[in-house]
């Protein structure tokens, strides 16, 4: 089995949860046992500040939007570029926080570039095989770019096209698509 860490899962219309109708998620952990990711673009109204609020005594100023990593609960995690701050890399340069103390470093600073999930996406062992098999999911290499994407509604699109865009140059041995079809 080869590891999806590091890859991007892009949902298809033959996904029937709507847990992840138009999700991109990174995926943080993929192994025999199962796998673990997080949706890049859903965010909730809540802010880092006014959840270090809730869940630290220490402050943090940031009105950055909490993520809604996906329908699992567990302990928040965190997605960022501060290589000192690192519990796991998940692709060059980005890596994976959820140590409260390392949590707490990170959301007071504003250096390093971070994104911060309550929830993630998991699936048990086989599970995601399966649903990859279905056709429910479509893979591409994260980027950095995509990870700490600001526009969070037209993630799913524009990962979308650029996986739509790939297929088609390779099955018609095109070498490259006009952004705008008019020119062809």
């Amino acid at each position: 089995m080869k590891s999806l860490r590091g890859q991007l899962l892009v949902a298809t219309p033959r996904l029937p949860d709507e847990n992840f109708y138009h999700t991109v998620v990174l995926m943080v952990e993929h192994n025999e046992n199962g796998a673990l990711g997080v949706v890049l673009n859903r965010l909730t109204e809540q802010s880092v500040e006014q959840l270090w609020a809730e869940v630290s005594d220490v402050s943090c100023s940031s009105d950055r939007k909490i993520n809604l990593g996906g329908p699992v609960s567990g302990p928040l995690l965190a997605i960022h570029t501060d290589r000192s701050l690192s519990e796991m890399e998940i692709l060059s340069g980005v890596y994976l926080a959820a140590q409260k103390d390392v949590l707490d470093q990170l959301v007071q600073q504003e250096e390093h570039r971070y994104r911060v999930f309550l929830g993630h996406a998991g699936w048990g062992d086989g599970q995601l095989e399966s649903e990859l098999k279905q056709g429910a999911w479509l893979v591409t290499p994260a980027t950095k770019e995509y990870v700490f994407w600001a526009e969070e509604a037209d993630l799913w699109e524009t990962v979308a096209k650029k996986i739509g865009d790939a297929v088609l140059l390779e099955s018609l041995h095109i070498k490259h698509i006009p952004q705008d079809p008019s020119m062809n």
